[in-house]
């Protein structure tokens, strides 16, 4: 996995869903407000704890997932 600094994973926290920098911002959350057509205005308006850095990371750790080799059985 490339490094993800922004991109946490901790059990207590939404049972260690992928989340930006330990809060309970999910990953999912960020790439789906931005699939649906939100600028990044829009969600650090939504997330104002949030910062350009950790919606760019987001969207690349998206982009990551998909590049997940899948074989038909």
């Amino acid at each position: 996995m490339p490094p993800f600094d922004r991109i946490t994973f901790d059990p207590n926290i939404l049972g260690g869903r992928a989340c930006i920098r330990g809060m309970r911002i999910p990953v999912s959350v960020i790439v789906k407000q931005i699939a649906h057509g939100a600028t990044t205005q829009e969600v650090l308006g939504d997330y104002p704890d949030l910062e350009a850095e950790d919606i760019q990371q987001a969207l690349e750790y998206a982009a990551w997932l998909t590049s997940e080799e899948v074989r038909s059985a």
